[in-house]
């Protein structure tokens, strides 16, 4: 057992699955993570129509390790294959999608695989963390509203690459790379109707300027939302134009490229909600696994250091974990 505990920033299922793969090695772990919830991109957002996954949607398993833990998951009743009506959607023409492969998702939310990562372990939600600084021994961490936190033995950054970069400065060339790393953002709306919308489509591949993907959020094993519930992504290239646009207007926008794409009568909402994700993917993979400088101990882990996937993130941890025991 290490002499003081190891730190993870970010609650993620990066940081879930590094905290997860340390104390089963028999480690003292802390996590801490800014939001309220856990799961980062896969958390689950409370509303007034019950839990919405406006993140990820779902995810795929094809490395071994991965598959036989997603498979672990399914015993434990933490997921369920979703094999929903797919289709594509091209220069405004709908056709069903050949795409075959196997999808999971968190039941009853998607934000339920991170909470069985967590367990008993210990976190503190709400607190962002700001500085991460090492004295002569221990490291300690730096919240937004002054508090200290420590020590601590280790400190693994579990967080997307741009908000990483600052808390790995004690390791210039971990910060240098870690900011190299371009993310993109997504526009995430959700629509609910009164009346079900009359369509067998439950999910869709779009290509068009605006829209990138949207789903009947019912569709997915173990939802019972009161109303008729779909979630739309927008376009990486849509989204960046539209950063800094009012949540009001995503919604119209979107709403409306619903309508033109969907086969049937769109009526209008009695819920709507928007949330915008400044780092929903990197732009592109890489094969770092994760960033470890042993010699101090400090090491960062995220789905950016591999396949921008939730298979990649839990990898990057697992990664991250492994290399931190080596060193003990």
């Amino acid at each position: 057992m290490s002499k003081a505990p190891i730190a993870i920033v970010g609650a993620g299922i990066a940081g879930l699955s590094a905290a997860h793969a340390l104390h089963a090695a028999g480690q003292s772990v802390q996590l801490f993570d800014k939001s309220r919830g856990l799961g980062g991109r896969m958390a689950s957002k409370r509303t007034e129509s019950g839990h919405l996954d406006l993140g990820t949607q779902y995810f795929t398993a094809r490395d071994r390790r991965f598959t036989e833990t997603v498979r672990q998951w399914q015993t434990q009743g933490w997921v369920a294959e979703w094999s929903p009506h797919l289709y594509q959607s091209r220069g405004g023409q709908l056709s069903p999608s050949a795409d075959e492969q196997l999808r999971w998702v968190g039941v009853p939310r998607m934000s339920s695989i991170a909470a069985g990562l967590l367990g008993e372990l210990p976190v503190t939600l709400g607190c962002r963390i700001t500085e991460v600084f090492r004295g002569e021994e221990y490291w300690k961490l730096v919240d937004a509203d002054g508090n200290s936190h420590g020590p601590f033995s280790q400190v693994i950054v579990a967080i997307p690459a741009p908000q990483a970069s600052t808390l790995l400065a004690a390791a210039p060339k971990l910060a240098a790379v870690a900011a190299s790393v371009a993310m993109e953002p997504t526009w995430s709306v959700a629509l609910g109707f009164a009346k079900p919308l009359e369509t067998n489509l439950e999910a869709c591949f779009v290509q068009d300027d605006a829209l990138d993907w949207l789903a009947r959020h019912h569709s997915r094993p173990g939802r019972d939302d009161p109303l008729d519930i779909w979630v739309l992504h927008a376009s990486s290239a849509w989204s960046r134009q539209h950063l800094d646009s009012s949540r009001d207007w995503v919604i119209e926008r979107l709403h409306g490229a619903f309508a033109e794409l969907i086969d049937c009568v769109v009526t209008a909402p009695e819920f709507t909600l928007a949330h915008r994700w400044l780092y929903a993917r990197p732009s592109q993979s890489h094969e770092w696994g994760a960033l470890a400088d042993a010699h101090l101990g400090l090491y960062a882990c995220g789905d950016w250091c591999l396949s921008g996937r939730v298979e990649g993130a839990w990898l990057s941890g697992q990664e991250a974990a492994r290399r931190l025991l080596e060193q003990l």
